[in-house]
């Protein structure tokens, strides 16, 4: 009997310290402190930057990633003759900055066979700017009478294509001439409409088709429009699937043929390529030089991790000036190519 009355006592223990433990679960955690709030330590907004007429920065400054590759050649002192060292830094600086293989072997033959007598800085400069001197970096705006100049701008996508385009666009309209931007990239999402915001931005007038539209179909239809209301120069953007793309190329050929009759003149056609991708864009304006016609280069972001020496690669290997860089998200970044003043900026002290 005694130990039932037992049992029954330890049950009831039991039992009671269970509903303790689970009334204290429910019960609702005591918040938590809130930290006060920080006074405010700015009385008002600051305007965000206009892109338009942000002021840009010196060229060595904006290449100062490509100036970090040359640092070694500009610290050398190096003249007279070149010792095998010496001759091996200059093969390593030059393939570090994407100048390409052949390139940097022709000028190291030449410096094997007449050394640097002013100054190995002096004599790189000198070759590099007979190097990137092979055509003139003018952009032709001047076409037959009775007919209106065509800019055809093509490349992958990805390389800021439409966006130097809007740029050009907004250069051209301040120096007093009337564009008509074609939106002849039918093929990407929003391509149209990215161009759309640089004709409002700028005040180009634009045209359009629907998505996978023809685009030679549009290009024609912006340089009827372009006749018509008496403006002088068309941009036209292109399709800019991968450049391995033999059906893209085809495309290009047909969308430029079409460009150029009559009332139309296709006075450039500008490949656009990303500095970045460093020899990887002489692989795409080989495939693009055929089909599209060529007839100047525009490099985009040498701001960013680009090496310059890709700017004298692509001269190099065919021959084609470059007309405009890209070295930074301002308007006024995309600029005139000035081969002198690019040697410089990688240069000089």
């Amino acid at each position: 009997m005694i130990t039932y009355v037992l049992i029954a006592v330890v049950a009831l223990v039991v039992l009671g310290l269970a509903t303790r433990v689970v009334r204290a679960r429910r019960r609702p955690a005591a918040p938590l402190p809130v930290a006060p709030l920080p006074e405010v330590l700015v009385e008002a907004p600051v305007e965000r930057p206009n892109l338009d007429t942000l002021e840009p920065a010196t060229l060595s400054g904006r290449l100062s990633a490509s100036r970090g590759v040359f640092d070694r050649i500009r610290s050398s002192g190096i003249r007279g003759s070149l010792t095998n060292d010496q001759i091996e830094l200059v093969e390593e600086v030059l393939l570090r900055s994407d100048v390409g293989v052949a390139t940097t072997t022709a000028i190291l033959e030449k410096l094997r066979s007449e050394g640097a007598p002013e100054g190995l800085v002096a004599t790189l400069r000198q070759e590099l700017v007979a190097l990137l001197n092979v055509g003139s970096s003018t952009m032709n705006s001047v076409a037959d009478d009775g007919r209106v100049a065509v800019w055809l701008f093509v490349g992958v996508n990805g390389v800021g294509k439409t966006t130097t385009i809007g740029k050009v666009a907004s250069r051209e309209i301040a120096n007093g001439a009337s564009v008509v931007l074609a939106a002849g990239d039918t093929f990407r999402a929003a391509a149209a409409d990215q161009l759309a915001m640089w004709a409002e931005r700028t005040g180009a007038d634009i045209v359009r088709g629907a998505e996978g539209s023809d685009p030679g179909a549009v290009i024609h239809d912006a340089i009827g429009r372009a006749a018509a209301r008496g403006a002088n120069l068309v941009l036209a953007d292109t399709a800019g699937r991968r450049h391995t793309s033999s059906n893209l190329l085809d495309e290009l050929s047909k969308v430029r043929r079409v460009a150029d009759r009559e009332p139309g003149q296709v006075l450039e056609t500008i490949l656009v390529l990303d500095a970045t991708t460093g020899q990887n864009a002489v692989s795409q304006a080989r495939e693009f030089m055929a089909a599209a016609n060529v007839s100047g280069l525009a490099l985009t972001k040498l701001d960013g991790t680009a090496r310059g020496g890709i700017v004298v690669a692509l001269a190099k290997e065919f021959g084609l000036p470059v007309k405009l860089v890209g070295v930074g998200e301002g308007v006024a970044d995309l600029r005139p190519f000035e081969p002198a003043a690019f040697v410089d900026a990688l240069l000089d002290a």
